[in-house]
């Protein structure tokens, strides 16, 4: 019986591109390659890889440092897309004006069959091409905001490490370019060859949420929408009990509109977005301090342990404890 055909897999690589979400896909696959055949004792190649480029045989990826690329050839069965380098928020537009190649070649390749997948801020390179439309899709968490308002036909999966769909692979933040390599060996490899890949290269096991990631300190600031001023007048007060009557009367306006409006505009309640600034606050004191949880819990508002754990545990998916030792 003849061993399978490898997947072979374009890394496309452009100017100012992150280097590390190219290559460390390639060496995790490689990696791989070489579990695999020790574990079935004979030589494996699961995958074929190219790093292209659509320019000179040279490209400059992100802190200038150069890298020799081919052109691409021949017929693939995944397309890889990394993210570029940013520096502000606000500068898809100047980022993006440049890859007008990269964006046809992403586009044709997919439509010809080819799956595609990015890696980190990759997300919005796919989202020029078309691709996220009518798709969920993930990106940085840094980045979410940005994404689902650059591409409104996309289906946000808030917080999510690797999303797949119709096709379409989107990954979290740099770091995802492995959880992106250890799934593809997975799907190709199984998953004993995964895990023991994920062991040798020390890499933590399958993650689900970038939401233990999140600091919305490093977050641009809110625009000052109503339910943004609501949000901060809450997180003035977070150990004061909830009152929507009293959070209604220091804006002027009933409960029902004050909840119409926050609805509106943030898709939750004034007591959710309560909830969410005690949360951030907590994961601030964790880090922060050597407080006791119950010190915090009361700092934040709640009386019981428990029930502020299991509000905590459900925002950032995982418990305060392990949260404070990660």
């Amino acid at each position: 019986m003849t061993d399978p055909k490898p997947l072979r897999i374009a890394l496309l690589a452009y100017e100012g591109c992150m280097g590390t979400e190219i290559f460390g896909v390639s060496d995790v696959l490689l990696i791989a390659s070489h579990i695999a055949s020790a574990m079935h004792g004979k030589p494996q190649t699961p995958f074929e890889l190219q790093v292209v480029g659509l320019g000179r045989r040279t490209v400059n990826l992100a802190g200038g440092i150069p890298v020799g690329v081919r052109r691409p050839s021949g017929s693939y069965d995944l397309l890889v897309v990394p993210g570029l380098e940013i520096s502000r928020l606000d500068e898809w537009s100047s980022k993006l004006a440049p890859l007008a190649r990269e964006l046809a070649f992403i586009r044709k390749t997919f439509a010809s069959g080819v799956a595609v997948a990015s890696v980190c801020v990759g997300a919005f390179l796919l989202g020029e091409a078309g691709l996220l439309a009518g798709r969920q899709a993930t990106t940085a968490w840094l980045c979410a905001d940005e994404l689902a308002s650059r591409y409104p036909a996309a289906k946000p999966s808030a917080g999510a490490v690797l999303v797949e769909d119709g096709g379409v692979i989107t990954t979290g933040a740099v770091s995802s370019a492995f959880d992106l390599a250890i799934h593809l060996v997975k799907k190709i490899l199984g998953a004993e060859v995964a895990s023991a890949t994920a062991r040798v290269a020390l890499l933590s096991g399958p993650r689900a949420s970038q939401a233990p990631f999140v600091d919305t300190a490093l977050l641009a600031p809110g625009r000052p929408t109503f339910s943004h001023n609501v949000a901060q007048w809450l997180e003035a007060r977070l150990a004061q009990t909830y009152d929507l009557e009293r959070v209604a009367q220091a804006f002027h306006v009933s409960p029902r509109t004050l909840l119409r409006r926050v609805k509106a505009e943030t898709g939750q309640t004034p007591l959710a977005l309560l909830q969410q600034a005690r949360v951030e606050k907590a994961k601030q004191l964790l880090t922060s301090t050597a407080w006791s949880l119950a010190r915090i819990t009361e700092d934040v508002g709640y009386a019981d342990v428990a029930t502020f754990s299991r509000l905590f545990a459900r925002r950032v998916g995982e418990s305060p404890a392990r949260y404070r030792r990660r």
